[in-house]
């Protein structure tokens, strides 16, 4: 039986061309190989799996490319180039600080680095979770961080930035990688499905991205769980019931009951919700979230703003057209108090069946004014 490639490493971006969602970030380093402007050293900063690693590993194959394409981009056919698709390159060093953060771990680093490159111009030396490093560590490796030898680049890569002594912020060129955009993940979850030959409905694939939370290596590994699960065909139910993700015809329901002041059909529904085991926390910061969406429909000009498939953007519009502003202001506020009262009250389901009766009178409290 072949081995199992899991998707994040099997549809891992080996050119800037296929980096999604730091158009900035690659456009800026490509001009710096072209211009032949290399800095020192680079801190690439930002959220777990956004890209960060695997920018620097390109950039590192690229520096070293001997046929560098006019785009900046790797020939992927010369000597340095097939070390590094085959995982043999010697120009590409990686340190793990998380587990290598002692002081002998960096002075051994240290030493490394006066060996001379010996395919290509430049060795690169990718440092991950670099905030992990003791301050020892970091002192031990100030020196060498700002007079490196020419062939030396230095990669740092963290999710923690502000971890990191000032010394060293100030010797790097710093790059901020954003969380990715949710249509962003969409379309590369397309891009995979298509060549996996997975039929997958874009409303499955808006919930995996919604869940990755910005990572596109935690959507990739959601992708391969829910293929798992439900085959070659990812349907919007299958992908729910595999990630426990309540459907959102739960939250356009609750609405309408809290906007008709239907108090029992409303507090049914929450028992139905909580007898499939659903968290009542989590429902009301869903709650909040889907009031929000609702008024960001309200203006044609916000409705962009909604991470959401077509289908769904249709129904948060129908909705925010049967809904007036001021219920759903209110209804925010409720939302927040119960939240914040969810967290120290020892009775939590009452908290949440208080907050959908006071949902429910929204609308006959105004009619007393």
């Amino acid at each position: 039986m072949d081995n199992f490639i899991v998707s994040a490493r099997k549809y891992r971006p080996a050119s800037f061309d296929t980096v999604v969602g730091q158009l900035s970030i690659t456009s800026t380093l490509r001009n710096a190989i072209m211009n032949h402007q290399l800095a020192q050293a680079y801190l690439f900063c930002g959220p777990r799996g956004v890209g960060k690693t695997t920018c620097a590993r390109i950039f590192a194959k690229t520096i070293n490319c001997m046929n560098l394409q006019p785009n900046a981009e790797p020939c992927n056919e010369c000597e340095s180039c097939k070390a590094f698709n085959s995982g043999r390159s010697l120009n590409i060093h990686e340190l793990d600080a998380a587990s290598n953060n002692s002081v002998d771990d960096i002075r051994g680093l240290v030493e490394q680095v006066r060996i001379l490159p010996q395919i290509g111009k430049y060795s690169v030396y990718i440092i991950d979770e670099v905030h992990m490093l003791s301050t020892s560590a970091f002192n031990a490796f100030l020196k060498t961080l700002e007079e490196p030898p020419a062939h030396a680049i230095f990669i740092l890569a963290t999710t923690e930035k502000h971890k990191i002594l000032p010394t060293i912020l100030s010797r790097c060129q710093i790059y901020d990688f954003n969380r990715m955009k949710v249509g962003d993940t969409v379309g590369h979850l397309k891009y995979i499905a298509s060549k996996e030959g997975v039929k997958a409905e874009d409303e499955a694939l808006d919930i995996i991205a919604q869940k990755a939370d910005g990572a596109m290596r935690d959507a990739l590994s959601i992708f391969d769980q829910v293929v798992s699960f439900c085959g070659n065909e990812l349907t919007y139910e299958k992908v729910i019931a595999n990630l426990n993700v309540l459907d959102y015809d739960y939250y356009f329901k609750l609405t309408d009951l809290f906007y008709a002041g239907k108090v029992s059909e409303a507090l049914l529904l929450f028992n139905e919700i909580l007898e499939k085991g659903f968290d009542a926390g989590h429902l009301v910061s869903g709650l909040g979230k889907h009031f929000r969406d609702v008024l960001v429909a309200k203006d044609q000009i916000t409705v962009q703003l909604l991470e959401v498939s077509a289908s769904i953007r249709e129904r948060y519009i129908r909705q925010a057209a049967e809904c007036d502003v001021d219920f759903l202001y209110e209804a925010l506020k409720v939302v927040e108090q119960c939240e914040m009262q969810y967290k120290v009250r020892m009775e939590k389901r009452l908290c949440v069946e208080v907050a959908f009766i006071r949902l429910c009178q929204i609308n006959e409290l105004k009619k007393k004014i």
